[in-house]
């Protein structure tokens, strides 16, 4: 008999330990209220992670006791402690009162695993709203509808979206209109110093003097490129294409602005070169250079000297198709992004403008 009882004592020890490693604790955030107002309600239940716990069924609408009604019902809030061995559960509620009196709220019931728990018991006082009993006519209509000031610092980014958006139409405008017609915002340039049309005409003589294509048998090639040289000099000497225009319409051209000796001898070239490229005349080696004597002898004396002290005037040269096409392509990646992004800042904006004025 003493066994047995020592073993149940062993069994209630080890019950009541099971027991006490559960906790249910309930509080108000407020004991004290008028009639209508709302407090808080918290139960709370801290038990092993391994228990199953089932928390009271009470719903929004229901009392509480009678006059103690719950007006809403949270989500429960768990809490993990010890490393993941226990975890608090908690359960919040909102409930108010609609008469004057002391409230005894009952403990509130849990089950955990297959064990009931219960919370501490409160007291909730709940007053009454005083009424001028002596002047029951007089009442007051409800307030008005309440306007909310500005505020600069609510509507701030808005307004500047608003500027960034207007900025980013300009930006679609101006690209739209660039690759409509293409062309391309930025023009690269390049300048380099321009030479006047003599240096320019002896420089090409001397390469021409340098490589020598007059002493092969065929001098076609050595008097084109001596011909082109006096064609680009006069051009740019005298303001006349002489690229486009025969050797007899260039003299022609020149009768009132070269002296005879230098028509002279610009005819003995532009003859020889005539017979050489259209008549397949042969040319002695002393004749090639008499006449590349007479070209830069015919420079000499029709330039025009420029002063040392002026300033060269550049010469500009501008970019290629090539460019051109890769400007306008980059202009319509650019203006295609500006929409996408246009598109949803405008969609920004207006959400959050109906967000602040709700």
């Amino acid at each position: 008999m003493a066994k047995r009882k020592y073993l149940f004592l062993l069994l209630m020890l080890l019950f009541a330990g099971t027991k006490a490693q559960v906790q249910v604790d309930v509080k108000l955030d407020s004991l004290q209220l008028f009639i209508g107002q709302q407090t808080g309600l918290t139960l709370s239940v801290t038990f092993d992670a391994k228990q199953k716990l089932k928390m009271p069924s009470i719903k929004k609408g229901q009392e509480l006791v009678p006059n103690v009604e719950v007006v809403n019902v949270d989500d429960p809030d768990t809490v993990i402690l010890n490393e993941g061995k226990r975890m608090t559960v908690s359960q919040a509620y909102t409930i108010t009162a609609w008469d004057s009196a002391f409230y005894y709220l009952p403990p509130m019931q849990v089950m955990v695993d297959t064990s009931r728990y219960e919370s501490n018991n409160l007291v909730l006082k709940v007053y009454t709203v005083d009424v001028d009993t002596l002047h029951l006519d007089h009442y007051f209509p409800p307030n008005g509808i309440m306007e909310l000031p500005f505020l600069w610092a609510e509507w701030r980014m808005v307004a500047f979206g608003g500027l960034l958006f207007l900025l980013m139409l300009a930006c679609i405008g101006v690209l739209f209109y660039h690759v409509k017609h293409g062309k391309p915002i930025v023009r690269f340039i390049r300048r380099k110093k321009k030479l006047p049309p003599h240096q320019v005409a002896m420089d090409e003589i001397e390469r021409i003097k340098s490589e020598r294509k007059w002493a092969e048998e065929d001098s076609k090639e050595y008097y084109t490129l001596l011909t082109d040289a006096l064609r680009n000099y006069i051009r740019d000497r005298y303001g006349f294409n002489a690229m486009e225009m025969t050797s007899s319409e260039i003299i022609e051209q020149l009768i009132a602005e070269n002296n005879e000796e230098a028509l002279d001898e610009l005819r003995e070239i532009f003859r020889t070169a005539d017979l050489v490229k259209f008549a397949k005349y042969s040319t002695l080696i002393n004749e090639n250079d008499a006449n590349l004597v007479a070209a830069v002898e015919y420079v000499n004396q029709t330039k025009i000297e420029v002063d040392p002290n002026a300033k060269p005037e550049p010469e500009i040269i501008k970019e290629t198709d090539q460019k051109r096409l890769t400007q306008v392509k980059m202009m319509r990646i650019a203006m295609v992004v500006l929409v996408v992004l246009s598109v949803a800042l405008l969609a920004w904006m207006i959400w959050r403008s109906a967000d602040l004025l709700m």
